[in-house]
């Protein structure tokens, strides 16, 4: 995790958001999946695996699923999902699996957490000859108006700053990338559980959570893209990346 004390509180944060996060984060698309097997590892890595978005669409893919998350909440969550998945609690810094135990490790939602300088010779050593790193993102498609507004109303995250700015380490290997857009239909409850599971509103105060709440629900009801709530859909980038590590 994060040396920076404030980055590393919210990351922490997710813990007892767990049920939020379950019911408001995405899944991955089919083919983002598919792209980050191409491989065909047997045993993979799930590193900051929270509550599974990424773990379940392993299942039936590959032999033998490894979750890991700092929370464990969040790998209660994953568990009841996916109970085949072999968890423990540890971080990207300290993974607690043996050396030269998987084809490839997997960060959803999570590289941007990490300490890369602690990390990468974590990921190295628990990675079999030939393995790969896939990293995959979902973030919000803001060239769209009225969620370009959603985001000044809840902040930026640091994972859309982080692909923004392509943070992704070139030094490790080749990089491939893949780039999908999707929607996602979405109620006013299930957005305002998506603003809630989010690390800059857990860690508000009750106060500063309670009007950006108040703001959303301001958006839904004022923003005239959003009049006709049966046609309500949030558009996604997915952002995929694999690196086989040199």
């Amino acid at each position: 995790m994060s040396e920076d004390p404030v980055k590393a509180a919210q990351a922490a944060s997710f813990d007892a958001a767990a049920d939020t996060y379950e019911r408001a984060r995405p899944g991955y698309p089919e083919e983002a999946v598919a792209w980050l097997l191409e491989t065909r590892p047997r045993d993979v890595l799930d590193l900051g695996a929270g509550t599974g978005k990424l773990t379940r669409a392993l299942v039936g893919r590959v032999d033998t699923i490894h979750a890991v998350d700092p929370s464990p909440n969040m790998l209660a969550q994953l568990r009841a999902a996916v109970p085949s998945a072999r968890t423990a609690v540890g971080t990207a810094e300290e993974i607690p699996l043996p050396d030269a135990s998987v084809d490839a490790v997997l960060a959803a939602q999570a590289w941007h957490w990490v300490d890369t300088r602690r990390a990468v010779p974590q990921v190295r050593r628990v990675l079999r000859p030939g393995g790969v790193l896939g990293l995959i993102w979902n973030v919000r498609d803001e060239s769209v108006p009225w969620v370009a507004q959603l985001t000044q109303i809840m902040q930026g995250s640091a994972a859309e700053r982080y692909v923004a700015e392509d943070r992704v380490p070139q030094d490790l290997g080749p990089v491939e990338r893949l780039t999908l857009r999707w929607e996602r239909p979405f109620t006013r409850e299930s957005l305002l559980d998506l603003v809630a599971s989010r690390s800059y509103v857990i860690t508000a105060t009750p106060e500063a959570r309670a009007e950006i709440l108040d703001r959303v629900s301001e958006l839904l009801a004022s923003h005239p893209d959003l009049a006709d709530p049966d046609s309500w859909r949030i558009p996604y980038r997915t952002a995929a990346y694999r690196i086989s590590l040199a």
